[in-house]
């Protein structure tokens, strides 16, 4: 595997309280499978506890599996969110009179970086000129922050925002307030913004665990690695607006009935950087499943922010 920081590898509290947390689930509910699910504790506190207990198995969501140096009572789980960012980029480039989107971010690691990229990237197939504006809050939680960001990037003429934060909901409805359209995340949260809600990316989780018990109930070995987009139904999209033209729902429709088919690359070269510098070159491809895709640690061209 190439030498990449991933998004799981960022650091953590230095605590074993998720530790005794686990050892506690195994010692006193006696419980053979656990879903550690918590941002950034794969490496090292799920991956400790595993080698301690190897008749349990520890499935955790977004921590990166390598069969090379994990116990093999260790998984993990994620889904290219990515992709519905795309589509919600699509959407919104239709939706822009400024050509200025914006997206308020949590914390700069990989994956946040990967959802701002092809949501630029989405707008940008549909106008090249159009730029996303981005404010990072460094919290996964901030109400007073993400309000902040939201106001300051509609005041400097964005007209569609989205985001990627724990809870939408004061964006969502910050930009219902100011009269400018939004795209979800994590959930629909239609109902918070009836006059200006688009669309959003949403989780499929149902579909992840319910996989995981009939595997479970049928005696079937369980994936140390389980990945997925659009195709394998583990992201989806919220259900179109009426704020959404008829023109925009068959530009997206037809990029995710590509993703569907497992046929579209939202990273390929020549890509730039928002510094001018290339990082993906003429000719070269990251289908998702590329490690590169996990250490992602540039904004592309067209993304004002740093």
């Amino acid at each position: 595997m190439p030498n990449v920081k991933t998004f799981e590898e960022e650091k953590v509290p230095e605590t074993n309280d998720v530790q005794k947390s686990m050892k506690g689930m195994i010692e006193l509910s006696k419980c053979k499978i656990i879903f550690p699910t918590s941002f950034g504790y794969f490496d090292p506190h799920v991956l400790k506890v595993a080698e301690k207990y190897p008749e349990v198995m520890f499935l955790h969501c977004g921590g990166l599996y390598d069969e090379k140096k994990h116990p093999k009572n260790v998984g993990s789980y994620f889904g290219y969110i990515d992709e519905c960012e795309y589509l919600s980029g699509i959407i919104a480039g239709y939706a822009t009179k400024s050509k200025k989107l914006g997206f308020v971010a949590a914390k700069g690691i990989p994956q946040v970086k990967r959802n701002i990229n092809a949501f630029a990237l989405g707008a940008q197939s549909v106008d090249p000129k159009i730029e996303v504006l981005v404010i990072f809050t460094n919290d996964w939680s901030n109400s007073v922050k993400e309000a902040e960001a939201a106001n300051n990037l509609i005041s400097a003429g964005v007209d569609v925002i989205t985001c990627h934060v724990d809870s939408p909901k004061v964006i969502v409805e910050t930009a219902e307030g100011r009269g400018i359209k939004v795209c979800g995340y994590h959930a629909s949260q239609a109902t918070l913004a009836p006059k200006g809600y688009l669309t959003g990316a949403e989780w499929n989780w149902e579909k992840v665990y319910t996989d995981y018990v009939t595997m479970l109930q049928e005696g079937k070995k369980v994936p140390n690695l389980v990945r997925g987009g659009l195709k394998e139904k583990v992201v989806k999209m919220s259900p179109y607006t009426d704020q959404v033209s008829p023109e925009a729902r068959k530009a997206a429709d037809a990029v995710k009935a590509q993703f569907e088919a497992g046929t579209f690359v939202i990273f390929k070269g020549p890509l730039f950087d928002n510094m001018g510098k290339e990082v993906i070159p003429a000719g070269k491809e990251y289908v998702q499943t590329a490690i590169e895709l996990e250490g992602m640690d540039y904004l592309v061209k067209g993304v004002v922010g740093r």
